[in-house]
């Protein structure tokens, strides 16, 4: 079985340390799109992961009917189970990679919400304006 699920060798945000507003925000939407994109793939794999495990059990039905050793049938029903039990994993992953797409489109709108007006205060000035946290001295 071959997945999609694999890293693609780069971070969809970078922990870069730069933390203005722009920067946050598009930070925060490509998470949210990466965080997206990975449940769409697990939806995938549950859905796969469910048909393998159907198809496990069908076998070892098939290999009892056809009166073979019962360690076959065992054996065979024993990779059915553990296919279901992966899948209720697989599920929890999506369910908490849905969770955390949420909370991370939640996060981007409550950041504008919050910083939004002030970053364009901020980017309309000619004068530099001071860092965050400059009178808090």
């Amino acid at each position: 079985m071959s997945s999609d699920l694999t890293p693609s060798g780069t971070a969809p945000a970078v922990a870069d340390g730069d933390n203005r507003y722009k920067a946050v925000q598009a930070k925060l939407d490509a998470l949210g799109r990466a965080l997206d994109d990975a449940g769409l793939g697990l939806e995938e794999l549950v859905r796969s992961v469910r048909r393998n495990a159907k198809r496990a059990e069908d076998a070892a039905r098939d290999v009892d009917n056809a009166e073979l050793d019962p360690k076959f049938v065992e054996l065979t029903s024993n990779v059915g189970v553990a296919l279901g039990g992966a899948g209720v994993q697989v599920k929890k992953l999506h369910e908490t990679a849905q969770e955390t797409a949420d909370l991370t489109h939640e996060t981007k709108r409550t950041h504008s919400k919050l910083y939004g007006a002030l970053d364009d205060i901020r980017s309309g000035r000619r004068e530099k304006t001071p860092r965050p946290g400059f009178f808090n001295r």
